[in-house]
This record gives C-alpha cells, structure tokens and sequence, in this order.
C-alpha cells in the first residue's frame, strides 16, 4: 500500500515562502527603508562623517550580537554580555600600568572566564541559560562596581585610544575589528565541525548526544567565545570614551544584542546561525536608534521599537517553524 502524499494547499505553501523570505531576507529590506527614510528626512544622514560615527557606535553591538547569535544557535541566550563589558573595562585602568597589551590580554581572560562559568553552568550543572546567566549578570556588574569603587576611572593610554578612536583608511579601526571578527565567526559556523556540531545541537540537543557529539564542551566554547567578544566590546568601548564607567557601560546591551540576532533571521529555538543577518540587524538597531535621536524622540520610543522588532521575528520564527 501507498502512503499518500499531502501536499500543503497553495495558499499555505505561499504563506510559507513568504514567511522563509521575511526571515532571511527582512533585516535587509528594512534597512534599505531605514536608510531611504533616514536620508530624506535629513540630507547629511549619508555623509561620510555621519557614516563614521554610526560605524563607532554599531561596532561594539556586532561584536556582542555574533557571540550572542552563537549562544543562541544553540538553543540558549547571554545576558551576561553587558556585565561582562563592564567587567573587562574596569581591568582596563587598573591594569594599565603594566602596559596595553597586558591589560587588554588580561580583559580578554575576564570575559572568557566569564563565558566559561555561565557555560559550565549550563553544561554539567544543567542550569537553564537564562538563569545561568541572569545570575552572572547581576553579580558580574557587583564585582565590577567593586573594583573601581562604582566610579568612572579616565584611560589615556595611547593604544587604548587608538583602539577606539582611529580610522584606517578612512573606517574606524573599532569597525575593522568587528569585519574581521565577523568572518572570523561566519567561517566557523559555516566551514568547520565546530560550527556543524554547534547547529546540530541548537537543532535536538537530544539526537547530538546519542549521536556523541561533544554537547558539553560545545556549549561551554560558544559561552567563552560570547564572553571574549563582549570583553572585546568593552576594549573598544574604553578606547572610544577614554574612561571605564562600571555602573553604566554595557547597560542593556544584552537586549540589543539579542533583538539584532533575532531581527538577523537567527531563531530563539536554535539550530540555526545567520551572522550576516545578525550584522544587518546591529547595524539597523544602531541607525534605527540615530534617527529616533535626531528627531528628539524620547529613549522609551527606542526601547519600543526594539520591543516591537522582536515580537515581529518572533511572530515570523514561531510561524515559519510551526509549518
């Protein structure tokens, strides 16, 4: 006997495709609209020197939002990010007596060790993500308001600044750094086990490990990598503002992160990582955010949006799966 075949109706299968396109495609359409609006509304939105400054600004959220979409390739979510911005520049002014590269190094360990903590407490203690890291958010913020007594501390070291403040070829260097991390990060998702065991598992976390994949230890990488480019992020940050602000630097960027990765085409449910979605979606939030503020809108209005952009990919990515 012949299993009959159900074909969808033709009105199901054109929902369908249009739902696929919105996912993958959206963010850039928006964008394109974004930038349409935003240059007729002001003549000097496409000026080199307004390009330059989004770019300063969009380069620390690419950084977070990669690290969080790998995070979220595999079912989980960061909160820890902004914290850990935090806690890598407060070591910025306290370290950078022994020289840059130092200090920076040692951020850079801070931020691992960060990731590793959250991922280990995911992995072998079975903590659920938004727990795990809930919790190292808040106490991340604490340990960084301790060091530098809850007070912003001035950074003059050269390369410090030069970090976030210099342009290579008429782009900022803080821009480059987040290029290069982005295919870096596209490279592995795409061409490495890595990246296949890390997809799969985001996918059935079940079936990967009857499969033996190695499900702990990916998921405890993909946290120390989130937490190493949020360090990053906060590098730059110091760089670009010259001091270390404890209290208020990375403040809700964990929310930013996570409506770029969202708004980028990456599924909360996992199982699938579009890192140039993921850049489309920080650079929108960021230009998005520039628009709203040179027309005197009020930060709420900002907020609303993002709140209103992650209903929407939510809505496309629940519908998109339940088909």
């Amino acid at each position: 006997m012949t299993a009959a075949v159900i074909e969808p109706a033709d009105g199901a299968g054109a929902r369908e495709r249009i739902l696929d396109l919105a996912q993958r495609y959206g963010v850039y359409a928006a964008l394109a609209v974004l930038i349409a609006v935003a240059t007729a509304l002001d003549s000097d939105f496409m000026s080199v020197s307004n390009w330059r400054v989004q770019l300063f600004q969009a380069a620390p959220i690419v950084l977070v939002a990669l690290g969080m979409a790998l995070v979220i390739g595999t079912e989980g979510v960061d909160l820890s990010v902004g914290a850990t911005i935090a806690l890598a520049a407060s070591i910025i002014p306290l370290y950078i007596g022994y020289g840059p590269v130092p200090a920076i190094a040692l951020a850079l360990l801070l931020g691992a060790a960060a990731g590793l903590v959250g991922g280990a407490m995911v992995a072998f203690a079975g903590v659920q993500p938004i727990v795990a890291t809930l919790s190292l958010m808040i106490g991340l913020r604490g340990v960084a308001e301790l060091m530098n007594g809850a007070a912003a501390k001035p950074v003059a070291d050269a390369t410090i600044l030069d970090l976030g403040e210099r342009n290579l070829a008429g782009v900022p260097l803080m821009a480059w750094i987040a290029l290069a991390a982005t295919g870096v990060v596209a490279y592995t998702v795409r061409r490495t086990t890595f990246g296949r065991q890390l997809v799969a598992i985001g996918d059935n976390k079940r079936a990967s490990l009857l499969a033996g994949l190695p499900v702990r230890r990916v998921l405890v990488t993909v946290y120390v990598l989130s937490g190493v480019l949020a360090a990053l992020a906060g590098v730059l940050i110091v760089g670009h503002g010259a001091e270390a602000d404890p209290a208020n630097q990375g403040l809700n960027m964990e929310l930013s992160a996570i409506t770029a990765v969202v708004v980028g085409g990456t599924p909360l449910s996992g199982g699938r990582v579009r890192v140039l979605g993921t850049v489309a979606g920080a650079l929108f939030m960021q230009l998005a955010s520039a628009v709203l503020i040179q027309h005197n809108a009020p930060t709420s209005t900002t907020q609303i949006v993002e709140a209103v952009l992650i209903c929407l990919a939510v809505y496309v990515s629940r519908e998109r799966g339940t088909r």
